[in-house]
């Protein structure tokens, strides 16, 4: 979206040194700078107010900066990038329509956005956040990355503790909540899951009278958040008791489903690009906001149909060889890894193999969770190979690092299928990319 930085200044409550130059949009990695946008150094680890120089040198039009001592092009001078950040984004949702989605969830928040961004677009202009841009930096980078005519913004709301949802909502003002579900994962943040449904519940408490909540009726925790909202609420499901529902599943050797989809607004067939039968409830949550936003049902199946999910989830793919890999592996919790292991169980191949790291943040339940997953496993037929996790116990053959998994696949045939999985940190996409090497 285009200011100027007088404009971007006066909305943050900074300081404008320099040129009244034109802005589009920000970005807070001097690395991936776009020209005409503004750079936001954060300071973590590393100081980004280091990288100032590199960014202005790739394009940047313009800079926060808390330092003292400005030497070059256009500074916006604050007292702290990142919260001006956040007021930045806060100003750019002062120009968007109220169709201003916020998702959030134990697990599929960031498959939902994938489906409900392909089903709005079929009627409005469209941004969703990028990848899994889901917290108090990313959030407000998508909507000052949202185009002058957007008119629909779905953005994805991770939590990492009590109040964190509220604060994105303090930024976004989302006219319609989702939440997908609600599980024991986290839980080394979180401490149990009545303190995970209390996080995510902040979406809908922030909906206006007006609003819409989307919640999961197959869910208790989420279904009970109907009590802490006060804007319509539209039910999801795969009963027949659900506002919107599924009836007569099916899903192909590709791992697509197909299904009757029944909402208030008329039913229709619908058959989804990604892959997995646990992908029928993230479609039935975008299906229920779409229709809520005026999407026709028509739409909602095209859209559905034609949307693609972001990198490194249950992508499908064979070798040269004819081995099949399900890579998986951009995270991972019990829940997810459960519905992966059933994709790969409902694959017609030979071998099924699944090379598991880490499902990292579980707290004490972390042994117990590990173990019952292979176990799992070893119930639907599938070998395990761990990857410097040894959780998995005896039921596992326990591997260290990508390299000693991959020689431990031995030698894999034609219509074999091995399934990558694990949590961010274990980067077992780097198994799959040798498979398919």
């Amino acid at each position: 979206m285009h200011f100027l930085a007088s404009e971007v200044a006066a909305s943050v409550g900074g300081e404008l040194i320099g040129p009244d130059v034109q802005i589009d949009g920000a970005s807070i990695d001097s690395r991936n700078v776009r020209p005409g946008q503004l750079f936001v150094p954060i300071v973590a680890e590393r100081d980004g107010h280091d990288f100032i120089p590199s960014a202005l040198e790739s394009g940047a039009a313009a800079y926060f900066t808390s330092r003292a001592e400005v030497s070059r092009g256009t500074a916006i001078r604050v007292p702290d990038t990142a919260l001006a950040l956040a007021d930045l984004g806060r100003a750019v949702r002062g120009r968007i329509p109220d169709r201003v989605v916020g998702i959030t969830g134990s697990v599929g928040k960031t498959s939902t956005k994938d489906l409900l961004a392909g089903v709005l677009q079929t009627t409005y202009r469209t941004a969703a956040s990028e990848k899994s841009f889901n917290n108090e930096l990313g959030l407000p980078l998508t909507l000052a990355g949202a185009a002058d005519d957007v008119e629909a913004v779905v953005l994805e709301m991770g939590a990492r503790g009590i109040g964190h949802i509220d604060l994105l909502c303090s930024i976004a003002s989302p006219t319609v909540g989702v939440i997908t579900r609600v599980e024991g994962v986290h839980l080394e943040l979180f401490g149990d899951i009545e303190s995970v449904a209390r996080a995510k519940g902040e979406l809908v408490e922030s909906l206006p009278a007006d609003g819409i909540a989307v919640l999961n009726a197959d869910h208790r925790y989420v279904a009970a958040m109907a009590d802490r909202t006060s804007a319509r609420v539209l039910r999801y499901g795969l009963s027949p008791d659900a506002d919107v529902y599924a009836s007569d599943i099916v899903v192909d050797d590709e791992l697509r489903a197909s299904f009757r989809l029944h909402t208030p607004w008329g039913s229709t067939d619908v058959r989804l690009g990604a892959r997995g039968e646990h992908q029928v409830p993230n479609a039935l949550a975008a299906a229920a906001a779409g229709g809520g936003l005026g999407v026709s049902v028509e739409d909602i199946a095209n859209g559905m149909s034609a949307a693609e999910l972001s990198g490194l989830r249950m992508e499908l793919a064979k070798n040269a060889d004819g081995t099949i890999v399900l890579n998986d592996a951009y995270n991972a919790n019990p829940t997810s890894m459960s519905a992966a292991l059933k994709s790969l169980a409902a694959l017609p191949a030979g071998r099924r193999v699944a090379v598991l790291g880490t499902m990292a943040e579980l707290g004490s339940d972390s042994p117990a969770q590990h173990h019952a997953i292979a176990l799992e496993a070893h119930e639907l037929g599938i070998e395990v190979i761990a990857v410097d996790e040894p959780d998995y116990g005896d039921t596992a053959r326990h591997t260290s690092g990508v390299d000693e998994a991959v020689a431990a696949l031995g030698d894999l045939a034609g219509g074999d299928a091995v399934l990558v999985k694990g949590s961010r940190v274990a980067a077992l996409e780097r198994v799959a990319q040798a498979l398919l090497s």
